[in-house]
């Protein structure tokens, strides 16, 4: 299999610091490359972290604030450069069009073909059904903001044991997971149920710029790793209401409700100094979270966690 990482190409929010670069999240999946929320300096952060134009299938925007978006005009303009030959899918609030119009012609350059533009609107968008399901859900922000959930199918671990009681052997086994039965040699039909357990497919939600909300929720359900914004500690409760956004302790209810394996946390406002990064990841457990905590920095690699076991197969009769 591929590959599966996130790349953190930026992890400030407002206002970039000399040690973080506005927003900018590279997730590798099986030769997909997602780009969420390109801010402005992206194109040399892919740089520093050893992708290229090329790596890009994918451009997801959650709203129009410019740490999330500015990068656009860099990364569309350098895919067209470099010559990127395959399909670049990019998905915005389709409230912002004349945002995105913008950005996507920002300044003059000799255009490519390549971008297929994926507007989105109501309160959840299915954007994608294969090789993973991209859904988008509405966030609550004061202008128009979605998050993201990817998931990959689950699939079937086949148990040799199963197989060889029943004599399913060679070629006998690929037809049995792409067509469910097969005849064994002694003329009984045997079902994929009968010799596999279920694998879950992999899960990865983004949740950047919103308050507590139920789409948060349900975003963060069961992910193998939640990206999500903890702009202000929970002292500052107050003004993260205000502006939209969530506090480190916010985050960790979110992950802890939907039992997620590996929380990250990132969009940090400028306001903390790095003696305060601790803090982030203390709050987040305070509020119930007891799994992998990841404070983001600049140009991190953060894996997938190791997929989850095969759910146990029941045995039949008594």
């Amino acid at each position: 299999m591929s590959a599966r990482d996130l790349l953190v190409l930026g992890s400030a929010s407002a206002v970039p610091t000399r040690f973080r670069n506005h927003n900018g999240y590279l997730l590798r999946w099986d030769g997909h490359g997602l780009l969420f929320d390109p801010g402005e300096g992206t194109q040399r952060q892919m740089t520093l972290a050893g992708v290229s134009a090329h790596d890009v299938t994918w451009i997801c925007l959650t709203h129009f604030h410019g740490d999330h978006c500015l990068g656009v005009p860099g990364v569309v303009q350098r895919i067209a450069r470099d010559g990127v030959p395959h399909s670049v899918r990019a998905v915005f609030p389709a409230s912002g069009a004349v945002y995105w119009e913008r950005l996507r012609h920002a300044t003059a350059f000799v255009d490519t073909a390549v971008i297929e533009e994926v507007p989105i609107s109501g309160d959840q968008a299915v954007v994608a059904t294969a090789p993973f399901t991209l859904t988008a859900r509405r966030l609550s922000h004061p202008v128009e903001a979605y998050g993201y959930r990817l998931e990959e199918p689950d699939g079937v671990t086949m148990l040799p044991a199963e197989l060889a009681a029943r004599g399913v052997r060679g070629p006998l086994v690929r037809r049995l997971q792409e067509e469910g039965r097969v005849t064994a040699p002694d003329g009984r039909t045997v079902a994929l149920e009968e010799c596999s357990v279920r694998r879950p497919g992999q899960k990865v939600a983004f949740v950047m710029d919103t308050r507590l909300c139920q789409a948060a929720y349900d975003l963060a359900d069961g992910v193998d790793v939640l990206v999500i914004e903890a702009t202000f500690l929970d002292e500052d409760a107050a003004l993260a209401a205000e502006y939209g956004h969530l506090t480190a302790g916010q985050a960790g209810r979110v992950a802890a409700a939907g039992g997620v394996r590996r929380l990250v946390l990132t969009h940090f406002s400028e306001r903390y100094r790095a003696e305060d990064e601790p803090r982030f990841a203390e709050q987040a457990a305070a509020a119930g979270f007891a799994g992998d905590i990841v404070i983001a920095h600049d140009l991190d690699r953060v894996p997938l966690p190791r997929r989850r076991r095969a759910a146990a197969r029941r045995r039949q009769g008594g």
